[in-house]
């Protein structure tokens, strides 16, 4: 004969009374416990819930409620990336277009805005590229300071960082600041502007950009030390003419 099955309460005793043997039983108690309270919380809401159900339900405000939500985040990347206010708008709009269109493919493997900020400096990359005096790689010949045979510098090393608290000198010091930076490759001007600029992590640099934090922290030193190098070699230039 089939014994009969147990009642709730009888399982909720005969788990109590478990917990309660010996020190294993103890812990056992305190993990059941906090697996109630957590359980019993309210969940944070996720900020992006109804803009995403918005965009993928095709309501006739979802874009209007994308570009109030990260409109001006977006042209500020893209115009740091681009450094043309014309062209950091198309780079928003297309990208914008982009995220309406294809928001169907959106997991929900990363956060939303992520992944957004990804498609923005995609886009402001090519929007680079395209330009005819765009280069695509920095190499190390390009960054480090040539040495002769006995190991002395090839040329003079440009010391500029006294400048940098020189009021007078503030305005050039920004003006070949600007000049380095459009020199960068896309792909490096664009790492650069969200560590330096944006002021995000290499791990968020990454997830933004698809790459591995491994690359981004080798392009970031890269840009870093050819703006170095061009500072330099600009300054020195000013100084000659001066």
């Amino acid at each position: 004969m089939r014994a009969p099955s147990d009642t709730a309460a009888q399982k909720r005793d005969r788990l109590e009374h478990s917990t309660n043997a010996g020190e294993g039983g103890s812990n056992l108690r305190v993990a059941w416990e906090r697996a109630i309270a957590r359980a019993s919380e309210p969940r944070r809401p996720d900020r992006d819930r109804d803009l995403l159900q918005a965009l993928r339900r095709r309501e006739p405000m979802a874009a209007e409620h994308l570009v109030t939500s990260y409109g001006e985040r977006a042209y500020r990347l893209a115009s740091r990336i681009t450094g043309n206010g014309s062209d950091a708008e198309e780079v928003v709009q297309d990208a914008f277009w982009t995220v309406v269109r294809k928001i169907d493919t959106f997991r929900g493997e990363s956060a939303f805005g992520s992944w957004l900020y990804r498609i923005v400096a995609n886009a402001a990359c090519q929007r680079l590229r395209r330009r005819p005096s765009s280069r695509r790689e920095i190499s190390w010949d390009d960054v480090l300071p040539v040495f002769d045979q006995s190991g002395r510098h090839v040329a003079p090393v440009a010391d500029w960082s006294a400048r940098v608290e020189d009021p007078a000198r503030q305005v050039e010091l920004r003006i070949a600041l600007s000049a380095a930076i459009d020199e960068l490759p896309a792909a490096y001007r664009a790492v650069l502007v969200l560590r330096d600029v944006e002021g995000r992590s290499n791990g968020e640099i990454a997830d933004v950009l698809g790459l591995n934090t491994a690359v981004v922290k080798t392009r970031v030193h890269r840009a870093r030390l050819f703006l170095r190098k061009r500072l330099g070699e600009l300054t020195t230039e000013v100084d000659a003419l001066a």
